[in-house]
Formats: structure tokens, sequence, C-alpha cells
């Protein structure tokens, strides 16, 4: 038991972040696959999809998973600001992603879905762990 633990500690960070990724991931496909049920375009469904998924990613990686430290509206608008910033970015890479294994090579949406999601919580979290969610030095008063 302590072994786990120390394994926890050691690497909570990446261990809630894949946990929360993959809990992002669900919902995404979810709600992209409840769109498309309603014969939604592709692209509107992946749009819609994607800012109640950043919201949500947001909100969970904030509090659980980066421990983010802004306090007040300025530093909370500036993370946030970033945060879908790099979540646009990595969004309209998906968005390419999703565009090429459909309309290029003609294959199933919901495996490409997939396949852009796992690119994307990759992508994510290097620009969460490296820009956004910064972590202050410990030092400061």
């Amino acid at each position: 038991m302590k072994s786990v633990m120390t394994i926890f500690t050691k690497y909570r960070a990446q261990i809630l972040y894949l946990f929360f990724g993959g809990l992002t991931t669900v919902f995404n496909i979810i709600l992209y696959g409840g769109l498309r049920l309603t014969q939604m375009p592709i692209m509107v469904a992946y749009v819609i999809a994607w800012f109640f998924t950043v919201l949500f990613a947001y909100l969970t990686n904030r509090v659980w998973v980066f421990d983010s430290q802004a306090h007040g509206f300025r530093e909370l608008l500036n993370e946030a600001v970033k945060f879908y910033v790099a979540r646009i970015a990595t969004g309209l890479i998906g968005m390419a992603i999703l565009w090429f294994g459909t309309s290029l090579l003609h294959q199933n949406d919901m495996l490409w879905n997939v396949i852009q999601n796992v690119f994307v919580v990759v992508s994510n979290y290097v620009l969460s762990k490296l820009i956004i969610f910064k972590a202050k030095e410990k030092w400061e008063r």
C-alpha cells in the first residue's frame, strides 16, 4: 500500500490529468455522438462539443490537476484566456485530424474523433504544465 501512495504522490498531476482527461474525452465523445444523432453536420457538432469540453477541462484542471494558485479577477482571466487559446490551437489541429480522416480517407467519424481526442489530450497536458498552470515558486510570498 505504501508503494501505491508513493507512486501516486510522485505522479499525482499525471495520474489526475489522465483520469480527468479520460473523463473529458468520454464527455466529448458522448456529447459529439449525441449531437451527431440529431444529424447535425460533423464540424458543427465538433465545435459545440469542443466548447463544452474545454469548459469542463478548465474547471477540472484548474482545481484538481494543477492546483491553480490564481486568485482575483485579473489572474483568473489571464489563466482562462491562456487555457482557451491553447485549446483553440489544439482544437483546430483536432478538427484537421477529424477532417483528414472523414473527408480525405472517408472513414468513420467516431473513430477519428477518438484519434483526435488522444492527440489533443497529450498536447493539452504539455501546454497546461509548461505554460498555463505553471507552478509558482513556493518561495514567493
